[in-house]
């Protein structure tokens, strides 16, 4: 037995494009094999909006209490994520574990925790890279999930079948998320989950998650099983220099951006823009005289500054209100970043896609939409390819000492 056809629906001509939507929602086979769909809560919501004020803004006293609400809630989460000192500048907590009390006697057991998206992480990437560590030091790639936290999950990426790392599975443990793995030591942990993280795999313990202790521990105490163990990004020669470097570099540029971005009042953000810009105005003047920042050779704190700068266009400049200068507005300085980006390995320690989606789509109190805008085309890697001519400025020298 068939179901009459309404003489309704079936005289009215097919091709309207109204009337092709009506005989779909009255079709008694549409209405038996479909599910009836929900209600789109942004429709009932522009619905309800036309109807209280029509094409007219929300009267005032609504934006008023949204903006209040919004705006304690705002502190609420930055307080968690960013932690600040009285005066609503960004307070970085210290690092729990610390590699001095390590001994080297059990360093064939040692196990690599990163994000790509983090910039003290990935020094400990390039600074393993350039010594030949990757075989003697394994690594597990993490990524952030939606709270924050880092998880270890397979993610499809454009990258997969290259050389770029990117994210996957705890390689070691078989943990869902690196809060697990801390919590593996022995008494147990429940304070910042943070990378880079180096783990004793037969001890199950945090040997250390400073990223200095990481980079000077992989540049100078496992040449016995390093590739390139005569390379020495720390010589005793330069440690005055390096030091005096990272003095500068690390309050103002490696966290001034986080100071500038999670700044939570007027005058702490503008106390680090300023010092942000007036060091690398300092830099762009300085770098136009000499190759790397202690002359001509590579050392690790030009490493500590180029993860920065990496992420400067990419990020920093836009999200985190870095906005007074682009790099790519400084020649020396955007060269110099060219210039180690081209020194074999390095370039494949940077995944851009992971590195924006890991500040756009994550940070929600600073992007609340999630949306990651496109990537500034003096970021791309045929323009990071290009000459530098950075092995002219130097008085001291010509061609940095890597061989990798």
């Amino acid at each position: 037995m068939q179901c009459p056809t309404s003489p309704f629906i079936s005289n009215l001509p097919i091709s309207r494009p109204e009337n092709r939507q009506i005989r779909r929602r009255f079709s008694p086979t549409a209405s038996l094999n479909q599910a009836p769909q929900p209600p789109d809560p942004s429709s009932l919501l522009s619905s309800i909006t036309k109807l209280l004020w029509g094409p007219s803004l929300p009267p005032g006293l609504l934006i008023s209490t949204v903006r209040t609400a919004w705006h304690s809630t705002w502190r609420l989460m930055m307080s968690q994520l960013a932690p600040s000192d009285p005066s609503g500048g960004y307070s970085r907590p210290a690092s729990r574990f610390r590699a001095n009390q390590f001994s080297c006697q059990n360093s064939t057991s040692l196990h690599l925790y990163v994000g790509l998206p983090c910039p003290w992480a990935h020094r400990s990437l390039i600074v393993r890279a350039l010594k030949g560590l990757e075989e003697a030091v394994p690594v597990s790639i993490a990524t952030p999930g939606t709270d924050g936290s880092w998880e270890f999950k397979d993610i499809r990426s454009p990258d997969r079948d290259g050389d770029t790392l990117v994210p996957g599975r705890d390689n070691v443990n078989g943990c869902r998320t690196l809060k697990e793995v801390y919590k593996l030591r022995k008494g147990g942990y429940d304070g910042r989950s943070t990378v880079p993280m180096l783990w004793d795999v037969e001890a199950k313990e945090v040997v250390c998650n400073e990223s200095y202790d990481i980079i000077e521990l992989f540049n100078s105490g496992l040449n016995g099983l390093a590739r390139n163990p005569t390379l020495d990004l720390s010589p005793p020669s330069l440690k005055g220099k390096i030091e005096e470097w990272n003095r500068i570099i690390y309050p103002n540029i490696n966290n001034g951006v986080y100071r500038c971005g999670f700044a939570q009042s007027q005058e702490a953000y503008d106390v680090a823009v300023k010092e942000l810009f007036d060091t690398l105005d300092m830099l762009e003047v300085h770098l136009g005289r000499c190759r790397f920042l202690c002359g001509d050779k590579l050392t690790l704190a030009d490493v500590c500054l180029f993860t920065t700068l990496i992420r400067f266009d990419v990020v920093y400049n836009g999200l985190f209100k870095c906005t007074k200068k682009k790099l790519l507005e400084y020649p020396n300085l955007h060269a110099y970043m060219r210039d180690i980006y081209q020194i074999p390995k390095i370039a494949k320690t940077c995944n851009f896609t992971a590195i924006m989606d890991g500040y756009y789509k994550i940070l929600f109190p600073l992007n609340p939409g999630s949306i990651r805008p496109a990537m500034p085309s003096a970021s791309e890697h045929e323009v990071l390819s290009r000459a530098h001519d950075r092995d002219s400025p130097s008085s001291m020298g010509k061609g940095a000492e890597i061989f990798v």
